[in-house]
């Protein structure tokens, strides 16, 4: 998100509206609107990966991904949020008429710098608040590096997967997402990395 702002409240019905029509992508956040910076070229290798894999496995069945032209609403007490997810998945959609979503099982943000700090502090804080997610996947596109946030009984848990060997279980939809899948084709910094190794460390958000 950038820090572009139009100061004048916005209502939610005028941000749809306005947004069918606009040739730049705003994100909506009780009733302010942010234009969204373009993404590098590393950005939509990652998430066309992750898309690509969770479009092929879940052919013919009842949940779907969408890409990052579809928005995320999330309801609060006070407010509304429209976001951008580079990837959700649905199980149960919206109306086909619509042009976001409300109960995503499954989201992932491709980490840059530029969005970093809000995809892992705002929009996280507001994605666990929606009941029908079950996992969150931060995607670092400087490093192999996968952070999960996964429901459980009383919470959401992280991990931290890394390296090219393993897989993130996403068992609301019965599969696994191959970390050399996500990062299949992509040239990152040679860096020091545990490979396959998962290092949990239990968090509770």
């Amino acid at each position: 998100m950038s820090a572009a702002l139009r100061h004048a409240f916005v209502s939610p019905e005028s941000y749809l509206a306005s947004e069918l029509k606009s040739p730049t992508k705003h994100e909506y956040v009780g009733g302010a609107v942010y234009a969204m910076a373009g993404g590098r070229n590393i950005h939509n290798i990652i998430a066309g990966n992750v898309f690509g894999f969770l479009h092929g496995s879940l052919r013919g069945k009842k949940c779907r991904p969408f890409n990052s032209d579809t928005k995320l609403r999330v309801r609060f007490p006070t407010h509304v949020r429209f976001y951008y997810p580079d990837v959700q998945v649905v199980c149960l959609p919206n109306p086909v008429e619509d042009s976001f979503q409300d109960q995503p099982q499954v989201i992932v943000e491709v980490l840059s710098e530029s969005t970093r700090r809000t995809d892992e502090g705002e929009k996280r804080d507001a994605y666990l608040t929606i009941p029908t997610l079950e996992t969150y996947l931060l995607v670092d596109s400087a490093n192999k590096e996968v952070v999960v946030y996964q429901r459980d009984d009383t919470a959401f848990q992280r991990t931290i997967h890394t390296g090219d060997d393993g897989a993130i279980p996403l068992p609301g939809l019965g599969l696994e997402l191959p970390m050399a899948e996500i990062y299949e084709g992509v040239q990152l910094p040679a860096l020091e990395m545990l490979d396959g190794e998962e290092s949990g460390d239990g968090e509770q958000v």
